[in-house]
């Protein structure tokens, strides 16, 4: 059951990534549409959870395999940075794209800060993560 809410939870709050979750005052982050590569992984997760409740156990391997991907995808275009440092130029993109999302910590002149949103991700992947191998 735990696996399940956590499954809803990070469904839901990855889909702001495609349709974009703001008010007037803040902006948690912006969509980038159905034409995007964050829309595929969207789909590629939800026929991971799919496939893990119609088809298992070959649906748990390729749920897992879906997270991992993910997992890692994320790691090299955030915590990477924020770890080792970036270039001038990545943080000046990075934190141009996200200027006007909810920050916990601020935008750095060396490293990369992800903000709230990615943060709340990164976590929910890692939960996901270790609760579906927990399920194994």
């Amino acid at each position: 059951m735990i696996l399940f809410i956590l499954q809803i939870c990070l469904l839901l709050w990855f889909f702001g990534c495609i349709v974009s979750y703001k008010t007037e005052k803040w902006t948690l982050v912006d969509g980038v549409g159905l034409k995007s590569a964050e829309f595929g992984m969207f789909v590629f997760y939800t026929m991971g959870i799919l496939f893990y409740y119609l088809y298992r156990p070959i649906g748990k391997w390729f749920l897992l395999a879906v997270l991992t991907f993910w997992m890692i995808v994320q790691f090299f275009c955030h915590w990477y940075f924020t770890i080792w440092g970036a270039s001038e130029k990545k943080l000046k993109g990075y934190n141009e794209c996200f200027r006007h999302t909810v920050r916990i910590v601020p935008a750095s002149d060396t490293r990369l800060i992800p903000d709230f949103y990615h943060m709340v991700l990164h976590l929910l992947l890692v939960l996901n993560i270790g609760f579906l191998i927990a399920s194994f």
